[in-house]
């Protein structure tokens, strides 16, 4: 017999080059605050917890040893981060003067939210969004198919 166990909540795990740093970043970028970090002898990071809003996002230092490294400098990421905040513009301008770099600029999207991605400085892709239109699923479908296929 199968036990379901309730989700109580889901965290993004961000593993980096350097978590300090990041943390630093993430606070001037998009006001995330730190809650804790544990640091090991060698000064390495292996757990810290910066909390953006309601949520918390979780880092470590890349530990090869255990095959845990963060990106490439270079390559994309498979996943990113979805901030949703009060005003798109504003965020991306200060994660831009933070040091991140802007790879989709603010732009209104079919899905209700203006939308941007940046990349941190260390790899990770942030898609920052704040909602200009309330859209019901089937108003988003509805787009999204005509988006789809238009010429």
């Amino acid at each position: 017999m199968s036990r379901t166990s309730r989700i109580h909540e889901v965290f993004a795990y961000l593993r980096v080059a350097d978590t300090a740093a990041a943390i630093d970043f993430y606070t001037r970028a998009f006001g995330g605050e730190e809650l804790f970090r544990l640091v090991e002898p060698s000064g390495r990071i292996g757990h810290a917890e910066v909390r953006f809003g309601p949520a918390i996002v979780m880092l470590s230092d890349e530990f090869p040893e255990f095959g845990i490294r963060g990106p490439r400098p270079g390559e994309d990421t498979p996943s990113c981060v979805h901030l949703h905040v009060d005003d798109c513009d504003a965020v991306v301008a200060q994660a831009q003067a933070a040091g991140g770099t802007v790879t989709m600029p603010p732009t209104d999207q079919f899905y209700g939210e203006r939308a941007a991605r940046v990349r941190d400085p260390f790899g990770h892709t942030w898609l920052i969004g704040s909602e200009n239109e309330a859209l019901t699923p089937e108003e988003m479908q509805r787009r999204y198919t005509a988006l789809m296929t238009s010429g």
